[in-house]
Protein backbone atom coordinates (compact mmCIF):
# COMPACT_ATOMS: atom_id res chain seq x y z
CA UNK A 1 0.00 0.00 0.00
CA UNK A 2 1.92 3.63 -1.21
CA UNK A 3 2.30 5.78 2.06
CA UNK A 4 0.88 9.19 1.31
CA UNK A 5 2.85 12.34 1.93
CA UNK A 6 0.68 13.68 4.21
CA UNK A 7 1.63 10.46 6.44
CA UNK A 8 5.59 10.95 5.97
CA UNK A 9 4.89 14.45 7.41
CA UNK A 10 3.00 13.37 10.68
CA UNK A 11 5.32 10.87 11.11
CA UNK A 12 8.19 13.45 11.63
CA UNK A 13 6.11 15.77 13.59
CA UNK A 14 5.29 12.59 16.11
CA UNK A 15 8.80 12.31 16.76
CA UNK A 16 9.23 15.85 17.25
CA UNK A 17 6.49 15.79 19.43
CA UNK A 18 7.51 12.41 21.19
CA UNK A 19 10.97 14.07 21.88
CA UNK A 20 9.38 16.94 23.73
CA UNK A 21 7.66 14.60 25.80
CA UNK A 22 10.81 12.11 26.63
CA UNK A 23 12.34 15.79 27.31
CA UNK A 24 10.05 16.02 29.81
CA UNK A 25 9.72 12.67 31.29
CA UNK A 26 13.26 13.15 32.21
CA UNK A 27 12.86 17.22 33.83
CA UNK A 28 14.90 18.74 30.80
CA UNK A 29 12.19 20.76 29.51
CA UNK A 30 8.84 22.74 31.18
CA UNK A 31 6.54 20.03 31.91
CA UNK A 32 2.94 19.93 33.45
CA UNK A 33 4.90 16.48 35.33
CA UNK A 34 5.61 18.77 38.48
CA UNK A 35 9.49 17.32 39.08
CA UNK A 36 11.29 19.00 42.09
CA UNK A 37 14.83 19.99 41.81
CA UNK A 38 16.42 17.07 43.82
CA UNK A 39 14.62 14.94 40.76
CA UNK A 40 16.58 17.27 38.24
CA UNK A 41 19.52 16.42 40.06
CA UNK A 42 19.28 12.57 40.35
CA UNK A 43 20.55 10.79 37.66
CA UNK A 44 18.50 7.25 38.44
CA UNK A 45 14.97 6.77 38.50
CA UNK A 46 13.39 5.17 41.72
CA UNK A 47 15.06 1.48 41.94
CA UNK A 48 13.69 0.56 45.37
CA UNK A 49 10.24 1.01 47.32
CA UNK A 50 8.96 0.17 50.56
CA UNK A 51 5.54 -1.32 49.61
CA UNK A 52 2.48 -2.91 51.36
CA UNK A 53 4.22 -6.05 52.44
CA UNK A 54 8.27 -5.03 52.49
CA UNK A 55 10.46 -3.41 50.24
CA UNK A 56 10.91 -4.71 46.77
CA UNK A 57 13.94 -3.85 44.53
CA UNK A 58 14.03 -3.37 41.01
CA UNK A 59 16.11 -3.25 38.26
CA UNK A 60 16.97 -0.30 36.09
CA UNK A 61 17.29 -0.57 32.44
CA UNK A 62 17.82 2.49 29.74
CA UNK A 63 16.26 4.99 32.18
CA UNK A 64 13.52 3.17 33.43
CA UNK A 65 13.01 0.86 36.75
CA UNK A 66 11.01 -1.80 36.19
CA UNK A 67 9.42 -3.86 39.28
CA UNK A 68 8.64 -7.44 38.50
CA UNK A 69 6.28 -10.04 40.36
CA UNK A 70 4.92 -7.45 43.17
CA UNK A 71 2.45 -9.50 45.36
CA UNK A 72 -0.54 -7.32 45.38
CA UNK A 73 -2.81 -9.51 47.14
CA UNK A 74 -2.11 -13.07 49.61
CA UNK A 75 -2.04 -16.17 47.15
CA UNK A 76 -5.66 -17.36 46.31
CA UNK A 77 -5.01 -20.94 47.66
CA UNK A 78 -6.26 -23.63 49.64
CA UNK A 79 -9.26 -21.79 51.27
CA UNK A 80 -8.92 -18.70 49.96
CA UNK A 81 -9.64 -20.44 46.86
CA UNK A 82 -12.37 -19.20 45.03
CA UNK A 83 -12.56 -16.27 47.66
CA UNK A 84 -12.22 -12.66 47.17
CA UNK A 85 -8.34 -11.61 47.34
CA UNK A 86 -7.13 -10.98 50.73
CA UNK A 87 -4.45 -9.17 52.41
CA UNK A 88 -0.59 -9.32 51.61
CA UNK A 89 1.43 -11.42 53.13
CA UNK A 90 4.52 -9.36 54.50
CA UNK A 91 8.24 -10.48 54.30
CA UNK A 92 11.35 -10.05 55.77
CA UNK A 93 14.64 -8.13 53.85
CA UNK A 94 14.53 -7.26 50.55
CA UNK A 95 12.31 -9.04 47.98
CA UNK A 96 14.09 -8.53 44.72
CA UNK A 97 11.42 -7.46 41.97
CA UNK A 98 13.35 -8.73 38.70
CA UNK A 99 11.76 -11.38 37.35
CA UNK A 100 7.87 -11.98 36.25
CA UNK A 101 5.55 -14.18 39.01
CA UNK A 102 4.20 -17.30 37.49
CA UNK A 103 1.11 -16.82 35.29
CA UNK A 104 -2.69 -17.60 36.07
CA UNK A 105 -3.67 -21.50 35.68
CA UNK A 106 -4.93 -21.53 32.04
CA UNK A 107 -4.47 -24.02 28.90
CA UNK A 108 -0.99 -23.31 27.83
CA UNK A 109 -2.00 -25.47 24.87
CA UNK A 110 -4.49 -23.04 23.61
CA UNK A 111 -3.88 -21.57 19.84
CA UNK A 112 -5.90 -19.36 17.97
CA UNK A 113 -3.52 -18.63 15.19
CA UNK A 114 -1.00 -15.88 15.73
CA UNK A 115 -3.56 -14.60 18.51
CA UNK A 116 -2.62 -16.83 21.42
CA UNK A 117 1.50 -16.88 20.88
CA UNK A 118 1.24 -12.89 20.99
CA UNK A 119 0.02 -13.26 24.29
CA UNK A 120 2.71 -15.96 25.74
CA UNK A 121 5.33 -14.57 27.96
CA UNK A 122 6.51 -17.04 30.72
CA UNK A 123 4.82 -20.58 30.12
CA UNK A 124 4.93 -21.45 34.24
CA UNK A 125 1.41 -21.00 35.62
CA UNK A 126 -0.21 -21.47 39.17
CA UNK A 127 -2.41 -20.83 41.11
CA UNK A 128 -0.25 -18.32 43.20
CA UNK A 129 -0.41 -15.86 40.62
CA UNK A 130 -1.64 -12.56 42.47
CA UNK A 131 1.36 -9.99 41.39
CA UNK A 132 1.72 -6.80 39.66
CA UNK A 133 4.74 -5.41 37.56
CA UNK A 134 5.68 -1.58 37.62
CA UNK A 135 7.97 0.79 35.20
CA UNK A 136 8.86 4.32 36.19
CA UNK A 137 11.32 6.91 35.16
CA UNK A 138 10.87 8.88 38.05
CA UNK A 139 13.44 10.11 39.83
CA UNK A 140 11.83 11.17 43.01
CA UNK A 141 8.69 10.20 44.55
CA UNK A 142 7.19 13.67 44.66
CA UNK A 143 6.95 14.11 40.37
CA UNK A 144 3.06 13.03 41.25
CA UNK A 145 3.56 11.46 37.17
CA UNK A 146 0.37 9.73 35.33
CA UNK A 147 -0.42 6.20 36.16
CA UNK A 148 -1.71 3.48 33.40
CA UNK A 149 -2.90 0.35 34.50
CA UNK A 150 -2.89 -2.59 32.34
CA UNK A 151 -5.91 -5.18 32.05
CA UNK A 152 -4.98 -7.92 29.77
CA UNK A 153 -6.88 -9.77 27.69
CA UNK A 154 -7.55 -13.54 27.23
CA UNK A 155 -11.07 -14.05 27.10
CA UNK A 156 -11.24 -14.69 30.19
CA UNK A 157 -9.73 -17.98 29.93
CA UNK A 158 -5.81 -17.04 29.33
CA UNK A 159 -3.33 -14.04 29.31
CA UNK A 160 -0.38 -12.99 31.64
CA UNK A 161 1.53 -9.89 32.50
CA UNK A 162 4.81 -11.44 31.07
CA UNK A 163 3.96 -11.60 27.11
CA UNK A 164 6.60 -9.49 25.87
CA UNK A 165 3.87 -7.09 23.78
CA UNK A 166 3.40 -5.60 27.15
CA UNK A 167 6.54 -4.62 28.29
CA UNK A 168 5.51 -1.22 30.00
CA UNK A 169 9.14 0.65 29.28
CA UNK A 170 8.20 2.46 26.29
CA UNK A 171 5.21 4.45 27.79
CA UNK A 172 7.46 4.88 30.78
CA UNK A 173 9.71 6.86 28.55
CA UNK A 174 6.53 9.09 27.99
CA UNK A 175 6.50 10.34 31.23
CA UNK A 176 4.25 7.91 33.26
CA UNK A 177 4.23 5.44 35.31
CA UNK A 178 2.86 1.82 34.02
CA UNK A 179 1.61 -0.71 35.92
CA UNK A 180 0.38 -4.27 34.65
CA UNK A 181 -1.87 -6.60 37.00
CA UNK A 182 -2.41 -10.02 36.73
CA UNK A 183 -5.88 -11.77 37.62
CA UNK A 184 -6.98 -15.36 37.93
CA UNK A 185 -8.80 -16.56 34.75
CA UNK A 186 -10.66 -19.64 33.36
CA UNK A 187 -12.91 -21.88 36.45
CA UNK A 188 -10.12 -20.16 38.93
CA UNK A 189 -11.05 -16.70 38.64
CA UNK A 190 -14.47 -17.11 37.37
CA UNK A 191 -16.30 -20.57 38.53
CA UNK A 192 -19.87 -20.14 40.15
CA UNK A 193 -21.40 -22.19 42.63
CA UNK A 194 -24.34 -22.14 45.38
CA UNK A 195 -22.06 -22.74 48.24
CA UNK A 196 -19.66 -19.85 46.78
CA UNK A 197 -22.63 -17.66 46.36
CA UNK A 198 -23.59 -18.54 50.38
CA UNK A 199 -19.80 -17.82 51.60
CA UNK A 200 -19.63 -14.34 49.98
CA UNK A 201 -23.44 -13.41 50.59
CA UNK A 202 -23.75 -11.84 47.20
CA UNK A 203 -22.68 -13.90 44.74
CA UNK A 204 -19.65 -15.69 43.10
CA UNK A 205 -17.72 -16.03 39.75
CA UNK A 206 -15.85 -12.71 39.71
CA UNK A 207 -13.24 -13.84 41.59
CA UNK A 208 -10.83 -12.12 38.43
CA UNK A 209 -12.35 -8.91 38.78
CA UNK A 210 -12.10 -8.64 42.33
CA UNK A 211 -8.76 -9.44 41.91
CA UNK A 212 -8.19 -6.20 39.30
CA UNK A 213 -9.78 -3.74 42.04
CA UNK A 214 -7.30 -5.26 44.86
CA UNK A 215 -4.46 -3.84 42.58
CA UNK A 216 -6.32 -0.94 42.17
CA UNK A 217 -6.23 -0.37 45.70
CA UNK A 218 -2.68 -1.44 46.19
CA UNK A 219 -1.91 0.95 43.59
CA UNK A 220 -3.93 3.61 45.12
CA UNK A 221 -1.63 3.60 48.30
CA UNK A 222 1.16 2.87 46.89
CA UNK A 223 2.26 4.20 43.88
CA UNK A 224 3.38 7.43 45.01
CA UNK A 225 6.39 5.29 46.23
CA UNK A 226 7.46 5.05 42.11
CA UNK A 227 6.74 8.77 41.45
CA UNK A 228 3.03 8.30 40.22
CA UNK A 229 0.32 10.21 41.20
CA UNK A 230 -2.66 8.14 42.73
CA UNK A 231 -4.86 10.72 41.66
CA UNK A 232 -4.61 10.46 38.39
CA UNK A 233 -4.96 6.89 37.24
CA UNK A 234 -5.79 5.65 33.91
CA UNK A 235 -7.06 1.62 33.51
CA UNK A 236 -6.63 0.50 30.21
CA UNK A 237 -7.28 -3.08 28.53
CA UNK A 238 -7.89 -4.88 25.31
CA UNK A 239 -10.38 -7.79 24.56
CA UNK A 240 -11.39 -9.27 27.96
CA UNK A 241 -9.01 -6.64 29.32
CA UNK A 242 -11.71 -3.98 27.34
CA UNK A 243 -14.42 -5.82 29.21
CA UNK A 244 -13.39 -5.96 32.62
CA UNK A 245 -12.26 -1.98 32.04
CA UNK A 246 -16.02 -1.36 30.93
CA UNK A 247 -17.20 -3.64 34.22
CA UNK A 248 -14.68 -1.01 36.48
CA UNK A 249 -16.28 1.96 34.83
CA UNK A 250 -19.82 0.86 36.36
CA UNK A 251 -18.96 -1.17 39.18
CA UNK A 252 -19.78 0.80 42.79
CA UNK A 253 -16.71 -1.39 44.09
CA UNK A 254 -14.20 0.41 41.54
CA UNK A 255 -15.11 4.04 42.53
CA UNK A 256 -13.08 6.54 43.21
CA UNK A 257 -9.60 3.83 42.37
CA UNK A 258 -9.57 5.20 38.52
CA UNK A 259 -9.87 9.09 37.11
CA UNK A 260 -9.82 7.87 33.31
CA UNK A 261 -10.31 4.66 30.92
CA UNK A 262 -9.39 3.14 27.77
CA UNK A 263 -11.18 0.37 26.48
CA UNK A 264 -9.55 -1.46 23.00
CA UNK A 265 -11.80 -3.97 21.59
CA UNK A 266 -14.26 -4.48 24.93
CA UNK A 267 -17.39 -2.77 26.77
CA UNK A 268 -19.46 -4.68 28.63
CA UNK A 269 -23.01 -3.42 27.52
CA UNK A 270 -24.99 -6.49 26.49
CA UNK A 271 -27.11 -8.90 28.65
CA UNK A 272 -24.68 -10.92 30.66
CA UNK A 273 -23.81 -14.75 28.73
CA UNK A 274 -25.46 -16.38 32.28
CA UNK A 275 -27.79 -15.32 35.45
CA UNK A 276 -25.98 -16.27 38.49
CA UNK A 277 -28.33 -18.56 39.33
CA UNK A 278 -27.29 -20.70 35.31
CA UNK A 279 -23.91 -19.84 36.32
CA UNK A 280 -24.12 -21.66 39.78
CA UNK A 281 -25.63 -24.75 37.75
CA UNK A 282 -22.70 -25.01 35.53
CA UNK A 283 -20.55 -24.98 38.32
CA UNK A 284 -21.72 -27.49 40.03
CA UNK A 285 -21.81 -30.00 36.87
CA UNK A 286 -18.47 -28.93 36.51
CA UNK A 287 -17.31 -29.67 39.54
CA UNK A 288 -19.37 -32.91 39.68
CA UNK A 289 -17.56 -34.13 36.89
CA UNK A 290 -14.04 -34.13 38.76
CA UNK A 291 -15.51 -36.19 41.47
CA UNK A 292 -15.73 -32.96 44.02
CA UNK A 293 -19.62 -32.76 45.42
CA UNK A 294 -19.02 -29.90 47.37
CA UNK A 295 -16.78 -26.56 47.67
CA UNK A 296 -14.64 -28.54 50.57
CA UNK A 297 -13.87 -31.35 48.13
CA UNK A 298 -13.50 -29.09 45.43
CA UNK A 299 -10.77 -27.10 47.41
CA UNK A 300 -8.90 -30.05 47.99
CA UNK A 301 -8.52 -31.02 44.38
CA UNK A 302 -4.96 -29.89 42.85
CA UNK A 303 -5.50 -26.88 40.62
CA UNK A 304 -3.62 -28.54 37.63
CA UNK A 305 -7.29 -31.35 37.79
CA UNK A 306 -9.31 -28.74 38.39
CA UNK A 307 -8.02 -26.79 35.00
CA UNK A 308 -7.71 -29.55 32.89
CA UNK A 309 -11.44 -30.09 32.32
CA UNK A 310 -11.64 -27.16 30.33
CA UNK A 311 -9.44 -25.82 26.85
CA UNK A 312 -9.14 -22.85 25.50
CA UNK A 313 -11.17 -19.77 26.29
CA UNK A 314 -14.63 -18.35 26.80
CA UNK A 315 -15.96 -21.47 28.85
CA UNK A 316 -15.76 -19.00 31.70
CA UNK A 317 -17.15 -15.50 32.32
CA UNK A 318 -17.24 -12.78 34.84
CA UNK A 319 -21.12 -13.50 36.78
CA UNK A 320 -22.90 -10.46 37.87
CA UNK A 321 -23.29 -9.83 41.08
CA UNK A 322 -24.24 -6.19 41.29
CA UNK A 323 -22.15 -5.32 43.68
CA UNK A 324 -18.79 -5.62 41.03
CA UNK A 325 -20.73 -6.35 38.19
CA UNK A 326 -23.48 -4.91 36.88
CA UNK A 327 -25.78 -7.10 35.33
CA UNK A 328 -27.75 -5.20 33.32
CA UNK A 329 -25.21 -2.10 32.62
CA UNK A 330 -26.74 -0.62 29.89
CA UNK A 331 -29.54 0.06 31.88
CA UNK A 332 -27.53 1.86 34.81
CA UNK A 333 -25.54 3.83 32.17
CA UNK A 334 -29.35 4.88 30.82
CA UNK A 335 -30.14 6.29 34.10
CA UNK A 336 -26.54 7.77 34.80
CA UNK A 337 -25.47 5.33 37.21
CA UNK A 338 -21.88 4.82 36.37
CA UNK A 339 -18.28 6.24 36.96
CA UNK A 340 -18.35 9.16 35.23
CA UNK A 341 -14.79 9.88 34.12
CA UNK A 342 -13.38 10.82 30.38
CA UNK A 343 -13.15 7.78 28.29
CA UNK A 344 -10.82 6.54 25.42
CA UNK A 345 -12.22 3.60 23.65
CA UNK A 346 -12.23 1.91 19.97
CA UNK A 347 -12.65 -1.03 17.35
CA UNK A 348 -10.50 -2.71 14.88
CA UNK A 349 -11.74 -3.34 11.27
CA UNK A 350 -11.40 -6.56 11.22
CA UNK A 351 -11.99 -8.13 14.89
CA UNK A 352 -14.48 -11.09 13.19
CA UNK A 353 -11.41 -12.05 11.04
CA UNK A 354 -9.34 -13.77 13.74
CA UNK A 355 -12.45 -15.85 15.30
CA UNK A 356 -14.93 -16.73 11.98
CA UNK A 357 -12.42 -18.55 9.70
CA UNK A 358 -14.75 -20.98 7.61
CA UNK A 359 -16.40 -19.93 4.28
CA UNK A 360 -19.74 -18.97 3.75
CA UNK A 361 -22.62 -19.22 1.02
CA UNK A 362 -25.35 -16.96 0.60
CA UNK A 363 -27.25 -19.32 1.74
CA UNK A 364 -25.34 -20.26 4.79
CA UNK A 365 -24.95 -16.73 5.64
CA UNK A 366 -28.71 -16.62 5.93
CA UNK A 367 -29.11 -19.33 7.71
CA UNK A 368 -27.17 -18.44 10.14
CA UNK A 369 -28.38 -14.92 10.70
CA UNK A 370 -32.17 -16.71 11.01
CA UNK A 371 -30.84 -18.91 13.68
CA UNK A 372 -28.73 -16.79 15.88
CA UNK A 373 -30.43 -13.31 15.55
CA UNK A 374 -33.93 -14.14 15.24
CA UNK A 375 -35.30 -10.90 17.06
CA UNK A 376 -33.62 -8.84 13.89
CA UNK A 377 -33.05 -11.37 11.49
CA UNK A 378 -34.88 -8.84 8.49
CA UNK A 379 -32.88 -5.83 9.88
CA UNK A 380 -29.42 -7.71 10.14
CA UNK A 381 -30.20 -9.31 6.28
CA UNK A 382 -30.58 -5.88 5.14
CA UNK A 383 -27.68 -4.32 6.74
CA UNK A 384 -25.01 -6.86 5.46
CA UNK A 385 -24.28 -7.84 1.75
CA UNK A 386 -24.49 -11.60 1.18
CA UNK A 387 -25.33 -11.93 -2.02
CA UNK A 388 -22.08 -13.85 -3.39
CA UNK A 389 -19.79 -16.34 -1.68
CA UNK A 390 -17.14 -13.67 -0.77
CA UNK A 391 -19.93 -11.13 0.65
CA UNK A 392 -21.23 -13.84 2.91
CA UNK A 393 -17.86 -14.71 4.32
CA UNK A 394 -17.09 -11.12 5.03
CA UNK A 395 -20.36 -10.24 6.40
CA UNK A 396 -19.98 -12.92 9.10
CA UNK A 397 -16.49 -11.86 10.00
CA UNK A 398 -18.72 -8.66 10.25
CA UNK A 399 -21.37 -9.65 12.75
CA UNK A 400 -18.70 -11.12 14.82
CA UNK A 401 -17.31 -7.71 14.75
CA UNK A 402 -20.23 -5.85 15.84
CA UNK A 403 -21.98 -7.93 17.75
CA UNK A 404 -18.78 -8.82 20.09
CA UNK A 405 -17.12 -5.52 20.06
CA UNK A 406 -18.13 -2.77 17.79
CA UNK A 407 -21.81 -2.46 19.12
CA UNK A 408 -20.89 -2.46 22.93
CA UNK A 409 -18.40 0.36 22.16
CA UNK A 410 -20.83 2.77 20.27
CA UNK A 411 -23.55 1.95 22.94
CA UNK A 412 -21.23 3.05 25.35
CA UNK A 413 -19.82 6.31 24.01
CA UNK A 414 -23.34 7.31 22.93
CA UNK A 415 -25.01 6.64 26.47
CA UNK A 416 -21.25 7.90 27.94
CA UNK A 417 -21.96 11.45 25.98
CA UNK A 418 -25.23 11.52 26.37
CA UNK A 419 -25.84 11.36 30.52
CA UNK A 420 -22.01 11.42 31.61
CA UNK A 421 -20.32 15.05 32.40
CA UNK A 422 -16.63 13.88 30.82
CA UNK A 423 -15.97 13.70 26.91
CA UNK A 424 -15.75 10.37 25.22
CA UNK A 425 -13.45 9.50 22.28
CA UNK A 426 -13.73 6.84 20.14
CA UNK A 427 -11.15 5.20 17.51
CA UNK A 428 -11.07 2.42 14.41
CA UNK A 429 -8.17 1.13 14.18
CA UNK A 430 -7.83 0.25 10.77
CA UNK A 431 -3.68 -0.25 10.09
CA UNK A 432 -3.10 -2.99 7.42
CA UNK A 433 -0.07 -4.82 6.73
CA UNK A 434 1.12 -7.48 4.22
CA UNK A 435 -0.73 -10.12 6.62
CA UNK A 436 -3.28 -8.25 7.27
CA UNK A 437 -5.13 -6.60 3.37
CA UNK A 438 -8.64 -8.07 4.94
CA UNK A 439 -8.57 -4.79 7.87
CA UNK A 440 -6.55 -4.85 11.59
CA UNK A 441 -7.43 -7.63 13.53
CA UNK A 442 -8.28 -8.84 16.84
CA UNK A 443 -5.23 -7.39 19.04
CA UNK A 444 -3.53 -5.83 15.77
CA UNK A 445 -3.27 -2.55 17.77
CA UNK A 446 -1.21 -3.78 20.81
CA UNK A 447 2.10 -3.59 19.62
CA UNK A 448 1.53 -0.17 18.09
CA UNK A 449 0.02 0.89 21.88
CA UNK A 450 3.48 -0.18 23.73
CA UNK A 451 5.48 0.54 21.14
CA UNK A 452 6.45 -2.81 20.95
CA UNK A 453 7.20 -3.68 17.52
CA UNK A 454 9.01 -6.02 15.73
CA UNK A 455 10.45 -9.31 17.59
CA UNK A 456 8.15 -12.02 19.80
CA UNK A 457 5.08 -10.31 20.19
CA UNK A 458 5.03 -7.67 17.93
CA UNK A 459 2.63 -9.67 15.34
CA UNK A 460 4.30 -8.90 11.89
CA UNK A 461 5.08 -5.51 12.62
CA UNK A 462 8.58 -3.86 12.06
CA UNK A 463 10.12 -0.95 14.11
CA UNK A 464 11.88 -0.55 10.81
CA UNK A 465 8.83 0.40 8.65
CA UNK A 466 7.98 3.99 8.79
CA UNK A 467 4.25 3.47 8.95
CA UNK A 468 4.34 1.11 11.42
CA UNK A 469 6.38 3.70 13.46
CA UNK A 470 4.45 6.54 12.55
CA UNK A 471 1.10 4.76 13.76
CA UNK A 472 2.42 3.50 16.80
CA UNK A 473 4.22 7.29 17.73
CA UNK A 474 0.52 8.70 17.27
CA UNK A 475 -1.39 6.40 19.07
CA UNK A 476 1.22 6.50 22.06
CA UNK A 477 0.84 10.24 22.11
CA UNK A 478 -2.84 10.41 22.23
CA UNK A 479 -2.84 7.38 25.01
CA UNK A 480 -0.21 9.22 26.97
CA UNK A 481 -2.03 12.70 26.75
CA UNK A 482 -5.28 11.02 27.37
CA UNK A 483 -3.70 9.89 30.94
CA UNK A 484 -1.94 12.98 31.78
CA UNK A 485 -5.32 15.27 31.06
CA UNK A 486 -8.03 13.62 30.11
CA UNK A 487 -7.76 14.83 26.65
CA UNK A 488 -6.07 12.81 23.83
CA UNK A 489 -4.98 16.21 22.03
CA UNK A 490 -1.74 17.50 21.29
CA UNK A 491 -0.54 20.15 19.16
CA UNK A 492 0.64 19.41 15.41
CA UNK A 493 -1.37 15.98 15.38
CA UNK A 494 -4.57 15.46 13.80
CA UNK A 495 -7.22 17.06 15.98
CA UNK A 496 -9.82 14.25 17.85
CA UNK A 497 -13.21 15.47 18.39
CA UNK A 498 -14.83 14.41 21.40
CA UNK A 499 -17.72 11.58 20.53
CA UNK A 500 -21.39 13.23 21.01
CA UNK A 501 -25.02 11.97 19.48
CA UNK A 502 -24.77 14.56 17.23
CA UNK A 503 -21.58 13.94 16.12
CA UNK A 504 -20.35 10.47 15.97
CA UNK A 505 -17.21 10.79 14.53
CA UNK A 506 -13.82 8.28 15.24
CA UNK A 507 -10.24 8.74 14.81
CA UNK A 508 -8.95 6.46 12.17
CA UNK A 509 -5.65 5.01 12.13
CA UNK A 510 -4.63 3.86 9.05
CA UNK A 511 -2.86 5.91 6.12
CA UNK A 512 -4.41 8.88 6.48
CA UNK A 513 -4.72 9.49 10.08
CA UNK A 514 -7.76 11.42 10.89
CA UNK A 515 -11.98 12.26 12.43
CA UNK A 516 -13.75 10.25 10.07
CA UNK A 517 -17.49 9.15 10.61
CA UNK A 518 -17.66 4.86 11.04
CA UNK A 519 -18.02 2.70 7.74
CA UNK A 520 -19.67 0.36 9.96
CA UNK A 521 -22.65 2.47 11.24
CA UNK A 522 -25.40 1.14 9.61
CA UNK A 523 -24.13 -2.28 10.81
CA UNK A 524 -24.00 -0.81 14.02
CA UNK A 525 -27.55 0.08 14.07
CA UNK A 526 -28.57 -2.91 12.90
CA UNK A 527 -27.40 -4.57 16.35
CA UNK A 528 -28.65 -1.81 18.27
CA UNK A 529 -32.29 -3.08 17.21
CA UNK A 530 -31.38 -6.39 18.01
CA UNK A 531 -29.65 -6.07 21.43
CA UNK A 532 -32.66 -3.53 22.36
CA UNK A 533 -35.09 -6.13 21.72
CA UNK A 534 -33.00 -9.08 24.00
CA UNK A 535 -33.21 -6.54 26.33
CA UNK A 536 -36.70 -6.47 26.43
CA UNK A 537 -36.83 -10.12 26.59
CA UNK A 538 -34.28 -10.61 29.44
CA UNK A 539 -34.99 -8.17 31.54
CA UNK A 540 -38.51 -7.68 31.65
Amino acid sequence: MKMNKLFILLLAVIMIVSTDLSAFAAGEADTPIPISCASRQSTAPISRAKVTGGTVEGIVHDGIASFKGIPFAAPPVGELRWKAPQPVIPWDGIKAASNFAPAPMQDTTFSLSEFSASLRGSQEVSEDCLYLNVWTGARNVNEKRPVMVWIYGGGFGIGMTSTPTYDGANLAKRGVVLVSVAYRVGPMGFLAHPELSAESGIGSGVYGIQDQIAALHWVRENIARFGGDPENVTIFGESAGGYSVSMHAASPSAAGLFHRVISQSGANMGPPPLTLKEAEEMGKAYLEQLGANDIQAARALSAGLIQSATTGIGNFWPVPDNVTVLENQYEAYEEGRFNDTPILIGTNSNEGGMFVRQTFTPAEFVNMVRRQYTSATDEILNAYPHSTDAEATRSAKDLFRESAFAWPTWAWARLHSRNGREKAFTYYFDHRMAASSDGADHAAELPFVFGNLGGIGGRGTSADDPRDRAISELIMSYWVNFARTGDPNLPNLPHWPAFTEADQKAMFFDDEPGARKLPNLDQIKAFDIFFSRIRLTKFN
